[in-house]
Order: structure tokens, then sequence, then C-alpha cells
């Protein structure tokens, strides 16, 4: 999977919204919801707010696999601004769902830079491989 280096914030980005659908769908099912398209995207909106934010904020695409800061604002606007904007809608914000949802969110979107970094070093050393 070659991702030359201007497109490397867009496999990142992609990659994010992917995993917070995922979270989403993962959440639904969990709880015996329809894991139907507009339930999911129901479920992730105030997620994928948060995930744009983060991105914006730590203006991920100048290193996108970066795991700080970059990556720890991702994920830290994902779960707080997702938390908020699902508190002031009417969504669930119990302690334990945070905790779970940040714990999920910490692990799919640092361990996907942290892959997709090391991926990206090992190819900048060895272009031919």
């Amino acid at each position: 999977m070659s991702t030359a280096p201007r497109r490397r914030w867009a496999v990142q980005a992609v990659l994010d919204v992917v995993l917070v659908l995922a979270f989403a769908a993962i959440g639904r099912s969990s709880h015996g919801e329809s894991p139907d398209p507009v339930g999911i995207l129901t479920t992730a909106w105030p997620f994928l707010a948060g995930l744009a934010l983060g991105w914006l904020v730590s203006r991920s695409w100048r290193a996108p696999h970066a795991l700080a800061p970059a990556g720890l604002t991702v994920w830290l606007g994902t779960l707080a601004f997702g938390m908020a904007l699902r508190a002031v809608t009417g969504g669930g914000v119990a302690v334990s769902f945070i905790i779970v949802a940040g714990v999920f969110l910490a692990l799919v979107l640092l361990g996907s830079r942290a892959v997709l970094g090391a991926l990206a070093r090992r190819e900048e050393r060895n272009p031919q491989a």
C-alpha cells in the first residue's frame, strides 16, 4: 500500500471516519439496536463532528500519522466534543460510556496512526520494497 506523502493525510482521514462509523455500529449492535446506515449515522454524527474539529484544531493534514500532538488532539476532540454534542442533543453520556468510548477511540485512532506511521517510515527507508 504505497501512500505518497501528499496522500497520507487523505488515507488517515478516511480511515478515521471509517473507525468512528465502526465504533457507532459496534455500539449499536452491542445494545441490540439496528445496524442500518441511518441509525449508524445518527449515532456517529456527534463523534464525526468531534473528529473534524480535532483535525482542524491540530492541523493533522501536516503530520497525519503523528501520535502527538495531532493524534492526541484528534482523539480528544472526537471524544470530548462528541460527548458534549450527545449531551446537548439528549444522547446518553453515562460515565461508563465515556470510559468505553475513550478507550476504544484511543485504541483505534491512535493505533491506526502508529501502524500507518511505521509503514510510512519503512517505505521512506526502503522505497523499492
